[in-house]
Formats: C-alpha cells, sequence, structure tokens
C-alpha cells in the first residue's frame, strides 16, 4: 500500500483502468481535481461549456471503444445539467463513470447535497467517498459496474476531504471481466423447437445486437428460419439495413405494428421491447397476437418476461446465445422447414424491394419542394459523403429519411441517440470523432436537439476536431407535433385531429449558422438544396469543425 492523497489516489485509478480522457465543466468543487491533472498529462481533460456536451462525448467515446469514460461536473448545479443525458445512457446502457465534487463532509451545516441520491434513479451504483481511503474503492466498484451487463452509468461524488486528506491506498484495475455469458441449454432447445415449427416467424432486434457485436449471428438466424426482420431501435447496426430479410423500424403497440409483428405465430425479440411512444400505445399484451409465441433474448433480466407474455425468457449474451441457437435450428430444421423458410424469406425480399420503390416514390414526389424536404437533404448527404463515413443520427423526425437514404452494413457505422432527451447529438459526435480519428464523421441533428447542446460546437472549435454536422432546420419541434396528433387519435379518439400546437413552433427561425460561427467553427446556411452536396464536400476536405444550417419543410 502506497500513502497518497485521495487526489493522487482518482487519478492512478483513472490511469489504471485506461482512462485517456476527463470530459467536464469544472467549479470550485472540483478544485483539487483540477490541480492534480496537472501532474498526469496522460490523463487529457476536455473542456466543454456546458454539461450536456461532456455527457454526449462520453456517451459516444464509450460505445465505440466499449471502454467505461470518465466524465466530472461540477457538485448540484453543473450535475443537474447532465442528468438528462444521464438519462439516455441508463435507457441506452452506455458504460461510463460520472464524477463530481461536494462540500467536506463536516459541512452538514451549510445544506450539503446529497450528490449521490440526486442521480441514483439514473445510475445502475451510486456513492459518495467521505475518506480519502474510500475512493480507489468506489472507484473500481464504479468502473466495474459500469462495464457489466448489463451496462450502463455509474456514479462517484467526492468530499473536499475525501480527495486533499491522505490515506494507505491500494491501487489496481477493476476486473478484467469476461462477459459472454452462455444461455440455458433448455431454453436454447426450446427456442430452438419454436422458431423451427413456426409458420410464420419475425424477428425484432434492439440495440444489445450491436453492444454484444452480434450482427452476424442475428442475420444466420434469420436466414435459418426466413423471418422478416424489425427493430425496435436502430442507434446502432443491429441488422444490415441492406440486408433483403431487414424491414425497417417497428413501433410495438401501435396499430400499424399489426400487419407486420402483429401477424407472426413466433417472435425472436433481442434486447429491449418498447414502444415507441410507450404513453400512447395499447397494452402490452397487444404487442403481438394473442397466440403467438415469444421468445426474448437479453442480458438484461429486468426486461425479461416483466411486461410481455414470454414463452422462453433468455437471459444470456446475445452474440453467444444466437450462435448457439443457430447452431440447434441448424441441427433440427428439416429439409421441408427450410424450403418453407426459404418461401418467407423470399416474400420478405418482395416486401423490402416493395418499401425501397415506396422510399423512392417519396423522394421523387418532394424532390422540388421549397423549404427543402427532408428526403431531398439526405438524399443529398448520402451522394456527398465517402464510404467510411461515421453517421450519427439526431435528427429526430428526419430521421426516417436518413435511414431510407443510407445503408448501414458495417458494425460502427452509424450511432443514434438513446432515450427521450435531446442534445446527445452535438456532444456525441465528438467523442465518436476522438475514438475514430482517421475516418469522417457527420452529425445529422434535429434544430430542437442540437440548439438544447450547442456549445458543442466551441468545444469541435477548441479541440480541432473536424466534425462535420447538418442541422435540419425546421424552425419547430416537429416531433411533438406529431406526438400531439397520436395523442388526439389514439387516447382522445378523434378521428380527424386538430391543434394549435401550442409552444411547438419557433416564429423566429434560429440561425443556427451564426450562432456557430460566434463559436469559432466554420458555418454557412443551406436554402438551395443544390448547394448541400457541393457544401458538404467542402467541409470534408476543409478538415475543420463545419456546420451546415439547412431550412427544411417541417409541416405535418
Amino acid at each position: 500500500m502506497t500513502r497518497m492523497t485521495g487526489k493522487r489516489a482518482l487519478m492512478e485509478m483513472l490511469k489504471a483502468e485506461g482512462v485517456e480522457y476527463v470530459f467536464g465543466n469544472p467549479g470550485t468543487s472540483e478544485s483539487a481535481i483540477m490541480d492534480e491533472l496537472e501532474s498526469h498529462p496522460e490523463l487529457r481533460y476536455k473542456l466543454v461549456l456546458q454539461e450536456g456536451v461532456a455527457m454526449g462525448m462520453a456517451d459516444g467515446y464509450a460505445r465505440v471503444t466499449g471502454k467505461p469514460s470518465f466524465i466530472n461536473l461540477h457538485i448540484e448545479t453543473g450535475l443537474a445539467n447532465g442528468i438528462s443525458l444521464l438519462h439516455n445512457a441508463k435507457e441506452g446502457g452506455t458504460p461510463l463513470v460520472l464524477s463530481a465534487g461536494n462540500l467536506d463532509i463536516r459541512e452538514f451545516a451549510r445544506g450539503r447535497t446529497d450528490l449521490a441520491e440526486m442521480v441514483r434513479l439514473f445510475t445502475k451504483f451510486t456513492a459518495e467517498a467521505t475518506h480519502p481511503e474510500q475512493v480507489p474503492t468506489l472507484l473500481r466498484r464504479a468502473f466495474n459496474e459500469a462495464k457489466t451487463p448489463p451496462t450502463g452509468p455509474a456514479f462517484v461524488a467526492f468530499s473536499a476531504n475525501a480527495l486533499d486528506d491522505e490515506g494507505e491506498m491500494d491501487i489496481y484495475p477493476s476486473p478484467q471481466g469476461y462477459f459472454r455469458t452462455p444461455p440455458d441449454a433448455r431454453a436454447v432447445e426450446d427456442a430452438a423447437e419454436i422458431l423451427a415449427a413456426a409458420g410464420n416467424p419475425v424477428m425484432v432486434v434492439g440495440d444489445r445486437v450491436a453492444q454484444s457485436d452480434a450482427s452476424a449471428e442475428a442475420v444466420r438466424v434469420a436466414e435459418l428460419i426466413g423471418a422478416p426482420v424489425y427493430s425496435a431501435s436502430y442507434s446502432e447496426m443491429n441488422f444490415p439495413s441492406s440486408h433483403p430479410q431487414y424491414l425497417g423500424g417497428v413501433r410495438l403497440g401501435f396499430p400499424e405494428a399489426a400487419d407486420t409483428v402483429g401477424r407472426a405465430d413466433a417472435v425472436l425479440a433481442v434486447g429491449r421491447m418498447m414502444s415507441a411512444y410507450y404513453m400512447f400505445s395499447e397494452p402490452a399484451a397487444r404487442f403481438f397476437r394473442e397466440d403467438a409465441k415469444l421468445i426474448h433474448l437479453d442480458a438484461d433480466a429486468s426486461g425479461v418476461g416483466s411486461h410481455l407474455p414470454t414463452d422462453v425468457g433468455m437471459i444470456a449474451d446475445p452474440k453467444a446465445a444466437l450462435s448457439e441457437l443457430a447452431d440447434a435450428l441448424d441441427g433440427m430444421m428439416p429439409g421441408s422447414a427450410r424450403e418453407a423458410a426459404k418461401g418467407r424469406a423470399a416474400v420478405a425480399a418482395e416486401r423490402k424491394a416493395a418499401q425501397r420503390e415506396a422510399a423512392e416514390r417519396r423522394l421523387k414526389a418532394r424532390w422540388n419542394t421549397k423549404p427543402m424536404s427532408a428526403e431531398r437533404l439526405m438524399s443529398e448527404v448520402a451522394a456527398a459523403v465517402p464510404k467510411d463515413t461515421i453517421i450519427i443520427n439526431d435528427a429526430v423526425t428526419s430521421g426516417g429519411a436518413l435511414l431510407d437514404s443510407f445503408d448501414f452494413d458495417e458494425p460502427g457505422s452509424i450511432y443514434g441517440g438513446r432515450g427521450g432527451a435531446l442534445g446527445w447529438g452535438m456532444g456525441g459526435a465528438l467523442g465518436v470523432k476522438l475514438a475514430n480519428p482517421d475516418r469522417p464523421v457527420v452529425a445529422v441533428d434535429g434544430d430542437g436537439s442540437a440548439m438544447m447542446t450547442i456549445q458543442g460546437m466551441w468545444t469541435a472549435a477548441n479541440e480541432g476536431l473536424p466534425v462535420v454536422y447538418v442541422v435540419c432546420n425546421n424552425s419547430t419541434y416537429r416531433v411533438l407535433k406529431l406526438n400531439m396528433n397520436l395523442y388526439k387519435t389514439h387516447v382522445m379518439k378523434e378521428e380527424k385531429p386538430t391543434s394549435r400546437y401550442m409552444g411547438m413552433d419557433f416564429p423566429i427561425r434560429p440561425d443556427i449558422a451564426e450562432i456557430a460561427r460566434g463559436m469559432g467553427a466554420n458555418a454557412r446556411r443551406i436554402e438551395d438544396p443544390g448547394d448541400v452536396g457541393p457544401a458538404m464536400k467542402e467541409a470534408l476536405e476543409l478538415g475543420k469543425p463545419t456546420l451546415l444550417d439547412v431550412v427544411i419543410d417541417g409541416s405535418v
């Protein structure tokens, strides 16, 4: 054991855990941390001007690297600003360790805040070090919790005396971790029997597939049973989007799902199953046919069997489980079942072709609209970017047009926001770029989301991170209007819903390009769709952070 201050123990533990960057915005309660950082140049501090940017950067970086990232915010005030995107990290299972400084433990009379309690709802583990010897032990626990499936954020606060006082410290990292947890053999057998006998199976994938690097195994299972594949979420490449059996996203619990997953007699669900807008959806039991057999596979036991009638609940690493399931299916399916699977796959391919034709018709019909359509914008962007470009999808209601315009077939080719809080994309793109310095990164953001964390443009300029941002400026919270229509239709049962959409329009269209220039970034506003492609190519060649503020149609 070595005697040292708590603040030095913090730095030594971060280095032991392989941390490269500290994302943050400091305050006086972090003075001890900032002072000690000066003696540890291996730990590079990434300054943000708004805490949501730090949360987004850490989230994006952790998702690319697969390692917990580290954020340091300022006491309860800065911490509160980061909680909205901490919610997203919790919902998406991002492995990260959040921290903040606090008053001395003896300062209860001054209204000392329980920081650990502030974030309890949005973390896997939360604690405060009130003595220096607790610093390394709590950090080890936090990193271990963050990276152990189901992954997610952890939090550690540091009281002032814990940082400045000395103690006897053991510095060593959290365990390596071996997380390819195999499935129960009986569960694999039962699931394979159901799928092999099904006449109309469907597969629904969530983000846990990408997190487990299981897309290839998911493809093998889908092809064996000939199932159409839908995504409950697609914030990463869970299934190759150009695959003939992949038919796009599905909003579970909504009437339109009746023609997709609603017709299945067997459903293989991988990852978290939830409706897109759960407060308006039908009861959970109506996600699927009443007589449908549900096989639900997830590393997170809390969601399996909790709100859906489940025939086989499989708690395991998705990659390991899908591999074993594929082997079992391959060994038990007779020739007749394989022929039936080929027929189903052919039908799915026909539906896929019809979807693509419909997307082409929408693009053609909206090619010359003024303001330009989201379809035209995404088509122009897709035609201009190099093949190895990583797309950040924070486009909200323009995201459907984005997914129609790009094929995402390689792991790590797309990252999107997870959870319900706006503002992820500005910082998220910077974190992804830090982890991929040699690949182009293009972030497509909705204007409402971009304005939540527009301070990220300063960090992009200050750090020289050449991300190209395309802001879909429709001067409205269009998603709220669409949700209002859903509310009127599904909850109020109005046949022809109307609304004044109060609080959902921006009468003064924000000049986001001007704001970005004020932050030190290159920027321009675009209204002519013919300017999008040349502007994209110029921005990519420039090698500097650039924002394209594109005026698009926001009608519903």
